[in-house]
């Protein structure tokens, strides 16, 4: 079993802008003057040179277009939707915004087994919307697939119960708790449990101060160090930089890095860089349009493929 891998699936976008849907409880989109056109124009810039940057070292990027005939503007984050274990199995996801659901395509899937992998059983949790309960992917999930622990902020996109679920089905300890930030005064949860925390290898960056419950708070550190891992804690300030958005891939001769934004890497310490470099080095991309409209980073883009070659 393993933390990371080498093959991650990107989608390229062709309507990219500030989706008003998912607006409603992502507190990290802004608005901005550009027209739509521009924006995904934008975007695709920075996606194609993020996705060369990562090839560089040899991470193995499947890059499929988005569709142009569905209006789906999230579509360049994938993680949300889909997510494709060891095992065969891949799990489809029940999404809060109504138009990120036509950003499920069998053509996805397709490509994959033309990739060479093999699909064995879809798991498929979408049957949820119907009762207006979500839970989003590894946006909502960060697993810990060495210890089989799946962590949760639970949220408007994160439900307890079905959380429960995907981990009775897919064999994870559950740790749950709630993470918040203050929006114009008050305190409200964090759409997406990824945007404050990331699980590595031997490490978690992790936004503690979100956790605003100490029972929470100290059964989640309890976990990482049950499990041996360095806790690089960052400011409440820094997660809106999208410091909390970051994951580990391999590349070639099985180097590990650290991937994330320019935002990301420019409100670090250089304390915080140096524990983080002692596991692995960093690679930064800038995804500036993309993080502004989208309120989502680099973690948001990229669905790890964990699945088996045929």
């Amino acid at each position: 079993m393993q933390q990371t891998t080498d093959t991650i699936l990107m989608i390229r976008p062709v309507n990219f802008r500030m989706n008003e849907q998912t607006a409603v409880n992502n507190y990290f989109q802004e608005e901005t003057n550009l027209k739509n056109a521009e924006i995904n124009a934008k975007a695709q810039d920075e996606f194609d040179a993020f996705v060369k940057r990562l090839r560089a070292v040899g991470i193995n990027v499947i890059v499929e277009s988005d569709d142009e005939l569905n209006d789906t503007p999230d579509s360049i984050f994938p993680n949300n939707w889909v997510s494709f274990h060891s095992n065969g199995d891949v799990a489809i996801y029940p999404m809060f915004a109504e138009n990120r659901r036509k950003e499920r395509r069998d053509e996805v899937f397709l490509r994959l087994e033309e990739e060479g992998f093999k699909i064995e059983n879809i798991v498929d949790y979408t049957a949820a919307e119907e009762e207006g309960v979500f839970l989003e992917g590894t946006g909502s999930l960060i697993l810990d697939r060495v210890n089989r622990k799946a962590y949760c902020a639970l949220s408007p996109r994160a439900d307890e119960d079905l959380f429960i679920e995907f981990c009775e089905d897919f064999e994870y300890t559950p740790v749950v708790f709630v993470a918040n930030q203050t929006v114009e005064g008050k305190r409200l949860p964090i759409y997406h449990t990824n945007v404050m925390m990331c699980l590595a290898e031997t490490f978690a960056v992790i936004c503690l101060e979100c956790i605003d419950d100490k029972k929470e708070r100290k059964n989640v550190v309890a976990h990482l160090k049950e499990d041996g891992k360095e806790i690089i804690a960052i400011s409440e300030a820094q997660m809106h930089r999208f410091a909390g958005n970051m994951l580990q891939l391999r590349g070639k001769d099985d180097e590990r890095y650290l991937i994330m934004s320019d935002t990301a890497r420019n409100s670090l310490t250089q304390d915080q860089v140096r524990r983080m470099e002692k596991h692995c080095p960093i690679i930064s991309s800038s995804l500036e349009t993309i993080e502004t409209c989208g309120g989502g980073s680099a973690r948001c883009m990229m669905a790890e493929v964990f699945l088996q070659k045929a």
